[in-house]
């Protein structure tokens, strides 16, 4: 029988409603059941008459609606900032960067060498356990209803930080693995680039306010959606186009169009797009991953996420007090950026592409799988992670407003 791809893409979002009920019923987070629900469909799974769950033939389709997923999870975080507070936290974010490097990049080093992997299987390594997956960090952010919070600021800035660090590091790592040298001009050249276009766009935007208010004032909701959706997608295509990521493309949008005049709006009109294809970039990740691939390396990759829990747990701490915040915010800097996701996926094909060891592709894939459920998990928990550890190192009691009034409840009392 001929393919129907309409009907695939049926099955694919039926999947994933199943998956958002069985999360409503749970009272639990969608990320990581959308992503076990890719995991388990794709290409091992059989064709039964017209159901196909391998996705083959749709699989385009439903790669690019995950991509916009990305940008507009990310737009809408940036819509809830602006670039003027963003701007204020520039130093801290910058100092904030520097000491969450500082401890995990010598952290994904060191694990390969002691496994006694060469040095181009230790340096991708390391890229692998060092960046946070943006796209997961922000569905998270948003599905919790944390992007108010005072330290989501010093989050966003840790991924846009993180942003910079991989032009750079891409940069050097693909140009030992593909040609065995890494030209230094070109090093310095992409993390110029990243970092110009991002303080190029943010500047710019900030000037162009006024302009944007008037541009914006559009009475048909569909004119005003096209536009908006235009001005989205061709910045974020551009960012890419200059090897920096889509998804810092789209949270810069979302920086600039939160200080204009319409930016609630824009958040009415965006929220059931972020829901919708957020959803299917989860689902498509899950799919990229081959669940028969994943036994290889199943002790490195546990003591890969145990590692990367700590050292962004610490680093996320001392971030945290370092630029003023509370115990209780730095817990939650600390278990927010645990999640991997997409750049890690990037870096075990560059290995593929090199061809380095066999195990980095079950390593990745089962590490990243790890920390795509337990980083939501650990966030959704942060309150009584704080609670347990606040016994042990007599942090201050969660202080709580109840009515109008504040009650103090200690961690033991929870």
């Amino acid at each position: 029988m001929e393919q129907n791809i309409l009907f695939e893409i049926g099955l694919a979002i039926g999947i994933i409603a199943t998956a958002g009920l069985l999360a409503s019923r749970l009272r639990f987070s969608i990320v990581p059941l959308l992503i076990l629900a890719g995991l388990a469909v794709g290409p091992h799974m059989p064709h039964i008459g017209i159901v196909d769950l391998r996705f083959i033939e749709s699989a385009p389709l439903i790669d690019f609606m995950g991509q916009l997923g990305v940008l507009f999870l990310m737009f809408y975080l940036g819509l809830e900032f602006s670039v003027g507070r963003l701007l204020k936290a520039s130093k801290a974010i910058f100092k904030t960067g520097l000491i969450y490097m500082a401890i995990n990049l010598p952290i994904g080093l060191l694990l390969p060498f002691i496994l006694g992997w060469p040095i181009k299987e230790i340096l991708v390594v390391a890229g692998i356990m060092t960046i946070s997956s943006s796209a997961i960090v922000a569905k998270v952010l948003v599905e919790l209803k944390r992007a108010v919070r005072p330290e989501t600021e010093i989050i966003l800035g840790l991924m846009m930080f993180q942003d910079v660090f991989v032009a750079v590091y891409l940069s050097v790592v693909s140009g030992l693995v593909l040609t065995g040298s890494a030209p230094t001009i070109v090093v310095l050249k992409s993390a110029l680039v990243a970092l110009g276009f991002m303080i190029g766009i943010l500047l710019l935007g900030r000037k162009l306010i006024s302009l944007l208010n008037r541009v914006l004032d559009i009475s048909s909701d569909e004119v005003f959606m096209l536009v908006l959706f235009a001005a989205l997608i061709l910045v974020a295509g551009f960012s890419e186009c200059i090897h920096v990521a889509e998804a810092i493309g789209a949270l810069l949008v979302g920086l600039i169009l939160a200080e204009t005049e319409h930016v609630d709006r824009i958040e009415h009109l965006v929220v059931p797009f972020r829901d919708f294809f957020g959803a299917l970039f989860f689902f498509t990740f899950g799919l990229s991953i081959d669940p028969m691939s994943l036994s290889g390396a199943v002790w490195p990759a546990i003591a890969a996420v145990l590692l990367t829990v700590i050292g962004n747990f610490v680093s996320g701490m001392i971030a945290g007090r370092v630029s003023g915040y509370s115990h209780r915010a730095s817990v939650n800097i600390g278990l927010t950026i645990t999640s991997r996701g997409e750049f890690s996926i990037i870096l075990a094909g560059l290995a593929k592409t090199g061809d380095l060891l066999p195990i980095l592709q079950s390593f990745a894939a089962l590490y990243v799988v790890i920390l795509a459920v337990l980083g939501p998990l650990l966030t959704k928990e942060s309150k009584w992670i704080y609670s347990k550890l606040g016994r042990v190192f007599k942090w201050p009691p969660i202080v709580e407003k109840i009515r109008g009034k504040q009650k103090s409840r200690v961690a033991a009392e929870k």
